[in-house]
């Protein structure tokens, strides 16, 4: 079972809003539909640290091949391609107080997804000024970015996923609330490789993922240079 970190009412995602009119106008407009003083979000900065960029690495484990495993402590997602082998992606995760942990599957999938958020985090974000809408569109200023991954537990939705981001700079910090966030490059990369029923080891606070067996023992050199 999922446990929560205590202060979490309800999972989601928290984006930083620069301005209500943000949400204004339809995903793909230009700026010129858009005040002045808004920056649209695909034209900031994209600078990701080198070592959250996507690898080819060795990684020992016991889990079997296809299985994704989520090491919020250091970053990183991992998915285990057998043989010694995986994919490591730089994430973001949950702020303090929003980190979990647990055993979970990929229960459906998602090109480009439109935005609920959650009423709570809505009430939650209004109190410090951020209007959030109800509901948005998919599209390259939504938090989701471009492809999510949804997470179930017992056949229910936990409300978590995994997803891209409009905001890259945020890879490799605590500043979600709970969701696992992915460059949209590297979710997509993990989307085609992911399919729904996929096992998903998220080790967090709590320990709820139980003993997980794993070394990330670098770069996987060959692989790197030669493909394969």
């Amino acid at each position: 079972m999922i446990k929560l970190m205590p202060g979490l009412a309800a999972a989601g995602l928290v984006l930083s809003l620069m301005s209500t009119s943000a949400f204004a106008a339809p995903a793909g407009s230009d700026n010129t539909q858009r005040p002045a003083h808004v920056v649209r979000v695909a034209q900031m900065p994209k600078y990701v640290k080198p070592q959250f960029k996507r690898k080819k690495v060795r990684l020992v484990t016991t889990e079997a091949a296809g299985t994704v495993i989520i090491d919020t402590n250091n970053k990183y997602l991992y998915l285990v391609e057998g043989n010694n082998r995986a994919t490591r992606y730089g994430i973001g995760v949950g702020r303090d107080g929003f980190g979990w942990s647990g055993v979970v599957k990929i229960g459906r999938k998602a090109e480009w997804p439109g935005w609920t958020p959650p009423a709570e985090m809505r009430r939650r974000e209004a109190a410090k000024g951020h209007i959030i809408p109800a509901f948005q569109e998919g599209g390259e200023d939504n938090p989701l970015g471009a492809r999510a991954m949804y997470l179930y537990q017992g056949g229910r939705d936990t409300i978590f996923r995994i997803h891209g981001t409009n905001q890259p700079w945020t890879i490799g910090l605590n500043m979600s609330s709970g969701c696992i966030r992915m460059m949209n490059e590297d979710v997509t990369h993990l989307y085609d490789r992911a399919p729904v029923g996929t096992k998903v080891i998220v080790i967090g606070p709590g320990n709820r993922q139980g003993k997980v067996a794993f070394e990330d023992r670098g770069i996987d050199v060959l692989r790197t240079m030669f493909g394969g």
